[in-house]
């Protein structure tokens, strides 16, 4: 019989202290090939539905709303067409969390806040009779770690998280009903300044971003056997301190000093009369939001494969891998002595390369307790970017594992070919997405910026949606995107907002960065099918939509304001204006224009807004006529354009005629052979120049792009032992040597949008509507590969594709996950539709690059 998985709410893995009252409901079935569901049927609490279906993603929820801290028990079956019925899924628990009027607890301040340390604050108090069920519902000014009767509460670090802290901050709900005792208990929480009022971004000097005090908001809720109820919160009667973390900074780092740790603070029975008071502060609990997405967690730890000793006589471990975390070290030496961990990701000339790190010192610190049996300790509130960790001080033995961090998200897809580097390549892309998805999408992760930077995330969502199951932490995200926008509408360059000084303080129109506000959501509803989604974002999209056509007029070339960073980081732009590159910036921003309406109009038809849908589709064709106007001669040539203004016409559907079509298609490819098959373009370029070629016909030509391996290139960095995605072409260059630029990272993962097309061309898997329910199957092989595969775990199940091409011919296996069908388009056959199941193809194929040249 048909199985069906456990019952998944909204995009949360974990229920518990969910924010809904109507929380939809997903779950997969297992299926027989050719099964089709016909209804489902669902129990919630006491309450038994059925419902005439289809459906299995995201379904609405029938029962009753769910009320604050109420939990409900819920299972699912389905009904097949042919009258069979599945078993019940196993029970999952579905627990609301708190909302505005059941809060009880006072934000409160340490009385003597002092900068740099993380602040210590506790509580202790009596349970009186046998606990069935305890929660903590938590958040703070700053970051936070809780504990209670001295063990540490839940696996998150970094929480609350990072959020528009002003119009969001998120609260966690735990269950701590084992950690509970009869008679005395405490509670203990370590607040550090975190994003809250630490350093944020690439001013040096900058701090207090959001408030210049911590705080902590905690409420402790026990329910005991005989239905009594009691509230331990934040109020006036927490104590103070500080500890043993003396510096704790995202960007600096950890000083930890064990010879000033607090034995038994967060027990009972402490000492606290040197303890100082608290204050009380003021947060909107209006505010407060439940996660949508996972908490950033341990995730991994990795041992060093090498330990080098510099040419200056310093101690450098190689973890192989460039990652995001921190080091766990064991060592044993001498009270007092001092350990120093310094971090960066790459060497130059044999020792550490920190020049691209800028300002960030990236340095933990930690100060022996002089145990004689050894000592253990890991940072608490920083991570670093690293591959390398130099570790100096004093000591008579030392260990160390590098642990992963990142938000902890499902993985949901795989890809591997017969052509080892770009089997590497796509490595590099995925690690990259993990140290840049941590709580929110950031640029990079190492250096002093951090930031969620709109533009990155823009070009490298559908990537991300298909390597992870990031539908959450992007929907969290687009909420403080929607928060953050300016009263015209306009989208700041990066989310959560900063108001630098200089050219940040007031966000502009900025086309491919701003434009994520409509983008993001649509490649969310194409990858995993949510409308709702969709409808929740509405507002904020045509906030950015209509205020930017207030400004330009309906059928204008965006050329308002003067700067625009367009094709950012083109080679060919100059290292001190990025922003400069081949192809003219306003002809980028007007196909961007172009592209957006285009898609507000498809979005505002899926939510049933026609006069809307009308609207914009109108202002996407007189956009596109100015574009015609200004750039496009009567040949099809396109003026003040390289690569990337051929491939934006193309792709964005800027060329309606078939014959400037045709010739656009011919001089692109002649571009890009002029260039032998070199990357030439940048940010907004990049993502679409393969897809371009090849609705060009011209798929030999982005294999060879793909497969270059001279600069610039994707493959470039991988023959220069790269681990992850570069912020430039050549953030390293031939002799080793890092390049000059102000901007040099290692991990940014915009330009590793390439694998979007590797997944959905060279493997052949795409999503054929909305969440996968028809796949597209359309591989293309070429560039001299055997074999390819790819899988993902779309929102029904496991889908998979692998072809391989021997003897004349290319052999393809595809699995379709029950609840979608899936449209199987293979070269020189017929287009074909299956439903679930596995399903092999055999047709005749000769790959063109097998043929001498």
């Amino acid at each position: 019989m048909d199985e069906i998985s456990v019952v998944r709410f909204e995009h949360r893995d974990d229920p518990l202290g969910i924010g809904e009252e109507h929380p939809r409901l997903s779950w997969q079935v297992a299926g027989r090939p050719g099964w089709r569901q016909a209804a489902y049927e669902l129990t919630i609490g006491e309450e038994f539905f059925h419902v005439e279906s289809a459906d299995s993603v995201l379904v609405p929820w029938p029962a009753t709303p769910l009320e604050p801290r109420e939990a409900r028990e819920v299972r699912a079956r389905v009904i097949g067409a042919d009258g069979e019925v599945s078993d019940w899924s196993d029970p999952v628990t579905v627990e609301r969390g708190l909302t505005l009027n059941e809060w009880q607890a006072d934000l409160i301040e340490p009385a003597h806040d002092e900068r740099g340390p993380a602040a210590l604050l506790r509580r202790s108090f009596t349970a009186r009779g046998d606990v069935v069920r305890a929660r903590l519902h938590i958040t703070a000014h700053g970051i936070y770690q809780a504990e209670l009767n001295g063990e540490r509460v839940g696996d998150h670090t970094l929480t609350p998280g990072w959020t528009s802290y002003r119009h969001r901050l998120r609260h966690q709900t735990y269950d701590v009903t084992p950690m509970l005792r009869a008679g005395e208990n405490a509670i203990g929480v370590q607040v550090a300044d975190g994003w809250w009022r630490g350093r944020v971004g690439f001013v040096p000097e900058w701090r207090d971003t959001y408030g210049s005090s911590l705080g902590l908001l905690a409420q402790l809720e026990i329910e005991y056997t005989d239905g009594r109820r009691q509230v331990v919160a934040t109020d006036d009667s927490w104590r103070s301190a500080t500890g043993p973390i003396r510096k704790a900074d995202l960007y600096e780092g950890e000083t930890y000093d064990a010879t000033r740790e607090r034995p038994g603070w967060s027990s009972p029975g402490y000492d606290e009369r040197e303890w100082a008071g608290v204050r009380r502060g003021e947060r909107d609990l209006a505010t407060l939001v439940a996660p949508t997405g996972p908490p950033v967690r341990a995730v991994e730890e990795r041992t060093a494969v090498e330990t080098i000793t510099t040419p200056s006589g310093r101690t450098v471990l190689d973890f192989g891998q460039n990652m995001v975390g921190r080091l766990r070290i064991s060592v044993r030496g001498r009270r007092g002595s001092t350990i120093t961990m310094r971090h960066a990701e790459v060497l130059e000339n044999g020792e550490l390369g920190v020049r691209p790190l800028r300002t960030a010192e990236a340095t933990d610190r930690y100060i022996l307790r002089g145990d004689l049996d050894g000592e253990c300790w890991e940072p608490s509130f920083t991570l670093h970017g690293f591959r390398y960790a130099e570790v100096g001080g004093d000591y008579d033995d030392l260990d160390a594992v590098a642990v992963v961090y990142h938000s902890d998200m499902r993985r949901t897809g795989w890809f591997d070919c017969s052509d080892p580097m770009l089997n590497q390549l796509h490595e590099n892309v995925l690690w990259g997405m993990r140290g840049n998805f941590v709580d929110i999408p950031t640029d990079c992760p190492q250096r002093d910026e951090r930031l969620g930077w709109t533009g990155d995330v823009q070009v490298f969502a559908p990537t991300s949606s298909y390597l992870y199951d990031s539908a959450g932490l992007l929907a969290s995200w687009l909420a403080d995107l929607s928060a953050d926008q300016t009263e015209a509408g306009v989208v700041p360059l990066f989310v959560p907002r900063v108001d630098f000084p200089g050219p940040f303080a007031d966000p502009a129109p900025t086309a491919g960065w701003s434009d994520a506000a409509v983008i993001v959501p649509w490649v969310l509803f194409q990858r995993f099918g949510d409308t709702g989604l969709l409808r929740r974002q509405y507002a904020s999209m045509r906030a950015w939509v209509d205020g930017l056509t207030d400004l330009l007029g309906p059928a204008s070339l965006f050329d308002k304001p003067a700067l625009q960073l367009g094709d950012w980081l083109d080679p060919a732009a100059p290292p001190d204006a990025p922003w400069r590159a081949e192809t003219d910036a306003h002809l980028v921003a007007t196909a961007y224009r172009v592209h957006v309406a285009d898609t507000m109009a498809r979005i505002a038809e899926e939510i049933g807004q026609e006069a809307d849908a009308a609207k914009y589709a109108e202002l996407a064709d007189g956009v596109r006529q100015a574009f015609h106007d200004e750039f496009v001669t009567q040949n099809g040539r396109i003026a003040g354009s390289g690569q990337t203004g051929y491939a934006l016409a193309l792709e964005f559907g800027l060329l309606p005629d078939p014959d400037q079509r045709a010739r656009a298609a011919e001089q692109l490819v002649r571009l890009v052979r002029e260039k032998e098959h070199k990357v030439a373009t940048g940010f907004l370029g990049t993502p679409v120049i393969c897809d371009a070629l090849t609705s060009a016909g011209a798929v030999d030509d982005a294999y060879r792009m793909l497969l270059q391996t001279e600069y610039p290139s994707w493959l470039y960095p991988v023959t220069m032992g790269a681990t992850t995605i570069w912020e430039r072409w050549d953030s390293m260059l031939p002799d080793g040597s890092i390049n000059p630029g102000e901007m040099t990272s290692f991990n940014h993962y915009a330009l590793g949008a390439v694998a979007d097309w590797m997944h959905r061309v060279v493997a052949g898997l795409a999503p054929g509507s909305p969440g996968y329910r028809t796949l597209l199957v359309e591989p293309r092989p070429g560039g001299g590969l055997t074999w390819a595969r790819t899988a993902h775990r779309t929102p029904y199940g496991l889908a998979e594709v692998a072809w391989e091409r021997a003897a004349g011919e290319l052999r393809v296996r595809v699995t379709v996950p029950t609840g979608s069908t899936a449209v199987v388009a293979l070269p020189g056959a017929e287009r074909q539709e299956v439903g679930c199941g596995q399903h092999r193809f055999v047709v005749p194929y000769r790959d063109p690059a097998d043929d001498p040249r």
